[in-house]
């Protein structure tokens, strides 16, 4: 859907760029013109090798520009890239995926350009598991209420979940106590059980304890 041209010339013109996936299966005439630069020797290809601390990767980048997004005369002109992730030892590939954008690509940029294109999956997938087995329960407010109570505290869990985001940025005392707590869901119990049996007059207050407090040799010693 996103990567249709109507989606992308509205960008465009409300001053955005874009980066989108694009898969053969719904673009034809772009992957007739790529098959076409590909035998022409126009579309880049550079390798780069990654450690991820358990195996060695191949990240294989493919490039190259001006393809039109569809087959009229009208069509937008865009530019095309793509990653193929390969284990080097068994030469499995681990991941592929491949994208449109307007932003010139250069053998300089496509690895960040990629990287974009792959954020977009990265918070959709991460971001709802978070909100749903680390501690925010979002799955369990649907249901509540007659009306919009459930709506409601959709809405509360997101904004909890965004002031948490914002903190763990640009928060010093907030990452200091994620540090120590390591887990969401170890911070969320430790608070819950905290809240239910002391009093705080703020935030701060209750941060301040969990730091001050915290020694992993009682940890142990109790254990």
């Amino acid at each position: 859907m996103y990567s249709r041209q109507p989606i992308c010339t509205l960008l465009l013109k409300q001053g955005y760029n874009f980066i989108f996936v694009c898969l053969k299966t719904s673009h034809k005439t772009l992957y007739d013109w790529l098959e076409f630069l590909e035998r022409s020797g126009e579309v880049t290809t550079i390798e780069k090798k990654q450690w991820d601390g358990r195996k060695n990767l191949i990240y294989r980048y493919r490039y190259t520009t001006r393809l039109p997004l569809r087959d009229e005369d009208s069509s937008l002109e865009v530019n095309w890239c793509e990653v193929t992730v390969i284990n080097e030892k068994t030469e499995e590939v681990i991941y592929q995926n491949n994208w449109i954008t307007n932003h010139k690509i250069t053998e300089n940029n496509v690895e960040e350009i990629v990287k974009a294109g792959r954020s977009r999956w990265k918070v959709e997938n991460e971001g709802n598991n978070v909100l749903k087995n680390h501690g925010y329960n979002l799955e369990h407010n649907f249901g509540h209420g007659e009306n919009h109570l459930c709506e409601l505290l959709l809405s509360l869990n997101l904004l909890a979940f965004l002031f948490h985001t914002v903190l763990d940025l640009v928060n010093y005392t907030y990452q200091k106590v994620r540090k120590i707590l390591v887990t969401r869901t170890t911070f969320f119990k430790d608070l819950r059980t905290l809240l239910k049996y002391l009093w705080f007059k703020d935030w701060s207050h209750l941060f301040s304890l969990i730091i001050t407090e915290y020694d992993p040799l009682k940890r142990v010693n109790s254990s």
